[in-house]
């Protein structure tokens, strides 16, 4: 199985530094990375470490819900999923992921509601990126149409 790479050059410190994330595998692109904006509620164009897993987070949600859907009898033919990435402080010192929401809408043949709500269930499960989060709280709002 393959290794995928990212790679970023911090310079300063936490709240005077900055940084670039580059996707080094994909060659999608570099992002700008700061710790101040990271906490902010504006991101200034910046990307944080939780936008990444948010990302990462809704694309294998996709891909894995995709494949639960067929599993069940059902046919999926879009599914549009929202992934948000909480931090916050951790009671034990610093930050901490404190949540993750999933929201996906389906359209899908084959299943009824209930039958695409319990292969979203599985797939928070079951999803690799899920399963590499699983000390933070996932929670999933899942329905078919818009």
């Amino acid at each position: 199985m393959p290794t995928r790479t990212a790679v970023t050059r911090w310079t300063g410190g936490l709240q005077d530094g900055a940084g670039r994330t580059e996707f080094v595998s994909s060659g999608l692109g570099t992002f700008d990375v700061s710790f101040p904006k990271r906490i902010a509620d504006a991101a200034d164009g910046t990307t944080s470490p939780e936008e990444l897993i948010a990302a990462a987070h809704a694309s294998c949600f996709a891909m894995a819900l995709s494949g639960g859907i067929a599993a069940a009898g059902g046919t999926p033919k879009s599914l549009d999923v929202t992934a948000d990435v909480s931090i916050g402080p951790d009671p034990a010192g610093g930050l901490r992921l404190t949540g993750i929401k999933l929201t996906v809408r389906g359209e899908v043949d084959g299943l009824d509601e209930a039958g695409f709500v319990q292969a979203a269930e599985d797939t928070k499960v079951g999803c690799p990126v899920s399963k590499a989060l699983t000390g933070v709280e996932i929670t999933v709002d899942a329905a078919l149409g818009a």
